[in-house]
Order: structure tokens, then C-alpha cells, then sequence
């Protein structure tokens, strides 16, 4: 059973990036991404290592290993039992990019100054 429930970010315009970019992956990688965030519903914040790690100022990544590469999803948590997701990327650098964590820094900014947007 789900003790969480997770959100894709949307912006001012509607769009969702986080879907659009899980909706670009292989078939195989998408279920993957869906496997791995059911495991983070079930755990939030108490799910480790290889699946999930913080990575600075409230912002977490989701891993997961899929047939493009290394592929990590950002999120942050809120209301103690939301996960927004903010963006995804395919890993090519031993480090998350600090672009993509600027990236995720700045929705989640955004989202919790514009109220809930669920």
C-alpha cells in the first residue's frame, strides 16, 4: 500500500516536463521508472540507496538504470506525503548535472510559491 502519492510538476503553461520525458523513454525504461517510483510511494524518504539519494536543499534523485543510460528523476517532498516530480534526465557525468539540480531547485520554488498546484 501507497503511503505516498506522487505529482508530475506542471508550469504556468500546463506542460509537465518530467512526463514528457518519461513518456520519450523505451517502453522498458518506463517501466522501470514506474517500478522504481511505486517502491518510493511505499518508502518516501526512507527508500536508499541504489533507488533513490538526496541530493542537496530538499531535493532527491530517483535512479534507475534503463536502455538509454543511467536515467535520474528529481523530486522534492511536500505536505509530508507528496513527491513532485520536477525533471528527468539521462546521466552522462559521474555527478548529477548542477544544471538539472538548478532545474529542480527552481520548480520547486516555484511550485511552493504559487500554492499547491495539484
Amino acid at each position: 500500500m501507497a503511503l505516498y502519492e506522487s505529482f508530475y510538476y506542471r508550469n504556468d503553461t500546463g506542460r509537465c516536463p518530467v512526463k514528457e520525458f518519461i513518456d520519450s523513454l523505451d517502453p522498458r525504461s518506463q517501466r522501470k521508472f514506474f517500478y522504481v517510483l511505486s517502491l518510493l510511494e511505499e518508502f518516501g524518504p526512507r527508500l536508499p540507496l541504489p533507488h533513490a539519494r538526496y541530493l542537496c536543499d530538499g531535493i532527491f534523485e530517483l535512479r534507475f538504470c534503463g536502455s538509454e543510460g543511467n536515467i535520474r528523476a528529481l523530486y522534492f517532498f511536500f505536505r509530508h506525503n507528496r513527491i513532485i516530480l520536477t525533471n528527468g534526465f539521462i546521466k552522462k557525468t559521474p555527478r548529477a548535472p548542477q544544471k538539472e539540480i538548478t532545474v529542480a531547485l527552481e520548480r520547486r520554488k516555484a511550485f511552493l510559491g504559487e500554492g499547491d498546484k495539484i
